[in-house]
């Protein structure tokens, strides 16, 4: 009986090991794949860009990032050098196909290539349909669809003419399953997994790698800078503390690593979360029944009224709900995420 105890001891020892082993040789073949690497990031001045650059920044990749705002971009960028990450921040507005060209020539010309784009920047406004306008939807599709568009456009020759290169896609679940009073968001982000599905087929034959990578509710501190319509102060209440529950969000710097790791192994799509995952699995098998609950949902959502179609910042938004206990995780990452200005 001892040495029966000894043997499964031994078994269950050596699988430890062997366990671990893979984990860090995984570990280090990751570092090793991106050390020296030039990876570009928009949206990379606050929440998941930030945290996408530091993970980037920590396996030894060159970083730039991007933004509308020059003092976020002063702030993500001298967070970054703290870390000893070797990064540069450049002001601009991916929704300017002139803006884009000027960004990646900068890059060039300090760094010579682009390995990895990843398109990130994002905008998000909550609230019923009713208070949406047309300008919402252009503002959209401008910032998820056309933004990526004109980014890719511009590294794809260069990464033809090395025969390879990755590019990320930033989408999101919502992307995959339209979420009420999320609706242009949604427009915007089915338009980029479309793009984003599309260019991983017909780029597989030049060498360049395209993932898709749709994440549910993630404590980014995102919604302070989200806008929202409406009963604002409720929209964001509901919003804020939902992306602040652990057991349906996820921690931001848990989901760079996952899309970093996506990235590495050369993964076409990948789902960040459980909610994600669990969501789109069930849209996809049952979305009649999944339609049906989304439909219950919106029930509870805040009705029209309020401030109507003005846009008003999540900053300005808070009651007694939010910020609150409910939503500590979500303002500690805002302020690790630079989303506090």
């Amino acid at each position: 009986m001892s040495s029966n105890w000894r043997k499964h001891a031994l078994t269950i020892l050596g699988a430890t090991a062997a366990s671990a082993a893979v984990y860090w040789a995984r570990r280090k073949a990751a570092t090793s794949k991106f050390e020296g690497s030039v990876v570009l990031i928009t949206g990379g001045s606050r929440g998941l860009g930030l945290e996408l650059a530091r993970e980037w920044g920590a396996k030894g990749a060159r970083v730039a990032i991007c933004a509308r705002t020059v003092k976020d971009l002063q702030r993500a960028l001298a967070a970054l050098h703290d870390e000893d990450i070797e990064a540069m921040a450049i002001t601009c507005d991916v929704t300017s196909r002139h803006q884009v060209k000027q960004l990646v020539q900068h890059v060039l010309r300090r760094w010579g290539r682009i390995d990895v784009l990843v398109n990130n920047a994002g905008i998000i406004q909550v609230g019923p349909q009713q208070c949406m306008t047309s300008d919402d939807y252009e503002a959209s599709l401008d910032t998820h669809f056309w933004g990526p568009l004109h980014t890719i456009e511009q590294v794809l020759p260069l990464m033809r003419r090395r025969g390879q290169g990755k590019i990320v896609n930033i989408a999101s679940i919502g992307g995959k399953i339209s979420v009420p009073h999320l609706l242009p968001y949604s427009v915007g982000k089915f338009a980029l997994v479309g793009l984003s599905e599309g260019l991983s087929a017909e780029l597989a034959k030049d060498g360049i790698q395209v993932t898709t990578v749709c994440p549910g509710l993630m404590r980014t501190g995102s919604p302070r800078n989200a806008l929202f319509k409406s009963q604002h102060r409720a929209e964001y209440a509901w919003f804020s503390i939902c992306a602040s529950l652990p057991l349906i969000s996820i921690n931001s710097r848990r989901a760079a690593r996952q899309i970093v790791r996506a990235c590495w192994l050369g993964r076409r799509q990948v789902n960040v979360s459980a909610g994600a995952k669990i969501g789109t699995r069930l849209h996809h098998v049952f979305p009649e029944a999944s339609t049906r609950i989304l439909d219950m949902v919106n029930r509870f959502l805040p009705a029209p009224g309020g401030v109507g179609r003005i846009n008003v910042r999540g900053e300005q938004s808070g009651s007694v709900w939010s910020p609150s206990q409910l939503t500590w995780l979500n303002e500690r990452a805002a302020v690790r995420n630079n989303e506090i200005r």
